[in-house]
């Protein structure tokens, strides 16, 4: 038998890094029959991808120049759920892909789930909100477009929404939403800089280690420090986002919003797509 990390390289090459940040690690590589992918799983494998697999695969997985896409391409659709599990488990050797050994067997079967909504393998959910509506308030009254983008429209000081909604439900989003306290994502960690020659900049810190920083101000920027050269560095703890949209926007605002932010991932659109295909007749 081919071990599956072997398999997994021999398939997509050696440019995977899935959840290539990803502070965690996985004790399962079963060759059993696929997991089940629950609502619960499926919420804790979402934070867990993007909070920190999205800075390599992108949060709808559509891949990047770090890693490929494991949302569209072919090759991964077709592993079983036990060889995707293998692969997070084993690694890639000589790559960025790294043997995850501390998860759970449920918390590995919540991100090769969230893995299999991305690609748009779970059904569509009944949807209470217009998301034609929902469209109009992300990118006006919401002013949501102004930090985050959506099928590259919008900003960049927030995470790319493309993929949000793939597997989430609209009661988890419109939580999300209006959440008060929020712990800001990797790579959009807000902070003040003050130069060695006395320049104050505000914006995002992209990556860090513990001799320098890439920084991105909020123009659009990007900069390169060594940290010994660095006045000052201010690390906000709170995100940027908002947190009066309870206020801001009513009970049906928010359905509306939460409905586009789920019709607009790309699994949506490829099932809207095959529905089409298959209503058209030959």
């Amino acid at each position: 038998m081919v071990p599956t990390c072997k398999l997994f390289s021999a398939l997509i090459g050696s440019s995977l890094v899935l959840c290539g940040a990803l502070g965690l690690s996985v004790s399962l590589a079963q060759q059993g029959s696929s997991p089940k992918h629950s609502n619960v799983s499926l919420e804790a494998g979402r934070k867990a991808y993007n909070s920190s697999c999205a800075g390599c695969h992108g949060l709808d997985g559509s891949g990047s120049d770090k890693a490929v896409n494991i949302s569209g391409g072919a090759r991964v659709r077709q592993l079983s759920d036990s060889q995707l599990a293998g692969i997070i488990s084993n690694g890639v050797p000589g790559t960025g892909m790294p043997a995850f050994r501390n998860l759970s067997e449920a918390e590995t079967r919540a991100v090769v789930g969230y893995v299999r909504s991305l690609q748009g393998k779970l059904k569509a959910q009944t949807l209470s909100g217009d998301a034609e509506r929902g469209k109009q308030i992300f990118f006006g009254k919401g002013e949501c477009a102004s930090c985050h983008m959506i099928s590259g429209q919008g900003g960049f000081l927030g995470p790319d929404l493309s993929g949000y909604g793939s597997n989430a439900s609209a009661k988890a989003i419109r939580d999300e939403i209006v959440k008060l306290r929020r712990a800001p994502a990797h790579g959009y960690r807000s902070a003040i800089l003050v130069t060695s020659d006395g320049d104050r900049m505000e914006g995002l810190v992209r990556n860090e280690d513990n001799f320098s920083v890439q920084f991105q101000t909020r123009d659009g920027s990007f900069y390169f420090f060594e940290k010994s050269k660095l006045r000052s560095m201010e690390l906000r703890e709170n995100s940027l986002m908002p947190t009066d949209y309870s206020e801001r926007l009513s009970a049906g605002e928010l359905d509306d919003l939460a409905s586009y932010l789920i019709t607009a991932s790309p699994a949506a659109s490829a099932r809207k797509t095959q529905r089409k295909d298959e209503e058209e007749p030959e």
